[in-house]
This record gives structure tokens, C-alpha cells and sequence, in this order.
């Protein structure tokens, strides 16, 4: 019987997909687990990293072996089939704000057809393929957050996930986003979709000026199938002030909620520009966004957005 440790970096509020099967196989080799208590000393220890930006664990692990993973260390490498085969084991994880003990994580799907200059998924996913069938997710659960990154692009495998979906009742939020190019694309997508019930908004992404007349297009239609809630919700990556500016009004007159993101390079070391930070401030609380535009916001004492547009 082994003791393993395992360490979240990026913190426990958001379950770890990996992590949670590496417990899952360790304790059915009757391995003790825990997380890490760098006072102890361990046969082995699992450390993982999503984001590049988090910070690093600057504390001396006590352990025969550490094993690093995640896209925050190296994008190319995977779970040992032996492991990701495992369904997930939440059991680690305490109930919290972040994490209510009753929502399943995983994927249905893997990879992305699209190859978005900022995102990793091709690179390390490839293109989209089948992963793991509903049922193995939610474990018995009634609501599913899915990490899917283009689920619409799966074909025959995809439709029908969405349609056990929207069949077992079950609630889901596609965290990622769904393409709203092939929303547009594809009626029988729009009214399943429409069948659905959903946890949070259904998602979209407004990264670009080019998807502007996309993101309206799919709203009206999912709308007009009968999406219910009718309120949608969209991504809208920081790249130039006036555009990203433009994207977010934009959103808003169609009733569509916007989230901002700052536009992050993959390296540790980035320095995101202020007016970004302001921005997705302003953008991403709604009783802030409710009260006023961004060129009247004034996030700190003697400044005013107006100011970057004057540059």
C-alpha cells in the first residue's frame, strides 16, 4: 500500500478532473490519498496545473516521486489509460460555494475543429472526438457542468449526447461555449438545443468582430426555437479597446450577457494591460455594468475609462 499526495495548484475550488481519477485509481489499489500536507512524506506525489498564469508551489514536497501534469506544465502530456478509464471521485473536494456536492464534472467530447490563435485545445487535443457518454458523468447526478469545447462539431456522436441530454432530463451548462456557427448552420442543433435544460445561460463567444452578426443570428434562432431560458450568456475575449468596447454593447442591446476575459499569451510572465483588468471589472459585475458605461466607469480614485480612449 502506497501514500499519495496530490496537489491542486490552481486551489480546490473548481474539481480536477485528472486529480479526481488519479484518487479514483489509487484507491482502488487500497492507496492511501490525500491531499498534500507538506509536513508528511509521501511514496508519490501528483501535481496539477491548468492555467500557466498560477503561481508555482514554492514549498519543499517530501516524496520518493513527483509527477507533474496539467496544461499549466506541458500541454502535450496525458493520463495512462489505466488512470483517465476511471470515472472521476469527487470525494476529496469539500462542499463549498465553488463546489455544491451534487454537479458532476467531465467531457463528452475531446479536441476542437476550430484553431483559434489563442486557444490550446488543438494543439493538444486535435480534432473533435467522442471521450465519455453522459451517463458516466453525472454518476446518478441530475446536473452536469461539461467542459466540452465544441461539442456541436461531433456529428452523429455529439447530437446524440445532446439528445440523452435533453432525454434524461438532467441539467448541464456547457462552461466552454457552444459555436454559434454551427447553431446557425443547423436547425435540428437549434431546436435541440431548445430541449435542453440548462444550469446557467446557454454559452456562446463573441471573440472577434466577425462573429458579431453570428452570435445575433444564433440568439434569434435558439430564441425562436424556443430556448427556454431565453437569456444567453457570451464570452468576449480582450484584444482592442474600441473593438472589445463595441462587443460588449453590442451583446448587451441583444439582451445577451457578456463575460470578459482578458487576452492571455500562455506565459507565465504576461503583464495583461490595465485598461483589460478595468474592463472585464466593469464588464463582468453586473450591477457595475447596470449602472454605467465603461467610459464613465472609474475604477480608482482620480480615474475615469474615458481616459484610454483619448490615447
Amino acid at each position: 500500500m502506497m501514500k499519495i499526495g496530490l496537489i491542486d495548484v490552481d486551489g480546490h475550488n473548481f474539481p480536477n478532473l485528472a486529480l479526481m481519477k488519479i484518487l479514483a485509481y489509487h484507491k482502488l489499489r487500497e492507496d492511501v490519498v490525500e491531499w498534500v500536507n507538506y509536513f508528511e512524506r509521501y511514496d508519490k506525489v501528483y501535481i496539477s496545473k491548468v492555467f500557466t498564469f498560477t503561481p508555482d508551489i514554492c514549498t519543499t514536497i517530501q516524496a520518493d516521486a513527483v509527477e507533474f501534469g496539467g496544461s499549466g506544465y506541458d500541454i502535450t502530456k496525458k493520463l495512462p489509460a489505466e488512470i483517465d478509464n476511471h470515472q472521476p471521485d469527487y470525494s476529496l473536494y469539500p462542499i463549498s460555494k465553488w463546489y455544491d456536492g451534487k454537479t458532476a464534472y467531465g467531457f463528452l467530447t475531446r479536441g476542437c475543429i476550430r484553431h483559434c490563435p489563442w486557444c490550446i485545445v488543438p494543439q493538444k487535443e486535435g480534432t473533435v472526438k467522442p471521450y465519455t457518454d453522459i451517463e458516466e458523468i453525472l454518476q446518478g447526478r441530475k446536473q452536469a457542468i461539461l467542459m466540452d469545447n465544441n461539442i456541436l462539431a461531433a456529428g452523429e456522436y455529439g447530437m446524440a449526447q445532446l439528445e440523452k441530454i435533453a432525454k434524461t432530463g438532467c441539467r448541464v451548462d456547457f462552461n466552454q461555449g457552444l459555436d454559434a456557427r454551427l447553431i446557425v448552420s443547423n436547425p435540428a442543433i437549434q431546436k435541440l438545443l431548445a430541449k435542453i435544460k440548462w444550469l446557467n445561460p446557454l454559452r456562446m463567444a463573441c471573440d472577434t468582430p466577425a462573429m458579431m452578426d453570428t452570435v445575433a443570428q444564433a440568439a434569434e434562432l435558439l430564441r425562436g426555437a424556443g430556448l427556454k431560458p431565453s437569456r444567453l450568456f457570451a464570452y468576449v475575449l480582450l484584444t482592442d479597446l474600441q473593438g472589445s468596447y463595441d462587443r460588449i454593447n453590442f451583446l448587451q442591446d441583444l439582451d445577451i450577457m457578456p463575460f470578459a476575459q482578458p487576452y492571455r499569451d500562455f506565459t507565465p510572465k504576461q503583464v495583461i494591460p490595465q485598461w483589460q483588468l478595468d474592463m472585464a471589472r466593469w464588464a463582468n459585475d453586473k450591477a457595475i455594468l447596470r449602472s454605467c458605461d465603461f467610459k464613465e466607469y472609474r475604477p480608482r480614485k482620480g480615474f475615469c475609462c474615458k481616459t484610454y480612449f483619448q490615447k
